[in-house]
């Protein structure tokens, strides 16, 4: 979950927040799709992370998939 008192987010608990591997977060972050800052290492705020998430588009539903 994000928590919105939390203001920096590492690569890793990006990952676990999105039920992705990390690879997969620095490809987001190489690709421009997530922000981040660079203090030590790779950071991402979290309130950009919450408008990469609400942002994100939708998959859509076919009939014969629900």
């Amino acid at each position: 979950m994000v928590q919105q008192y939390k203001p920096l987010y590492t690569v890793k608990e990006v990952s676990k927040i999105l039920l992705i591997n990390a690879a997969t977060v620095y490809e987001l972050m190489n690709s421009g799709k997530l922000p981040y800052l660079i203090l030590g290492s790779r950071k991402v705020r979290g309130s950009d992370l919450e408008k990469f998430i609400e942002n994100y588009p939708l998959a859509e539903v076919k009939e014969n998939e629900a």
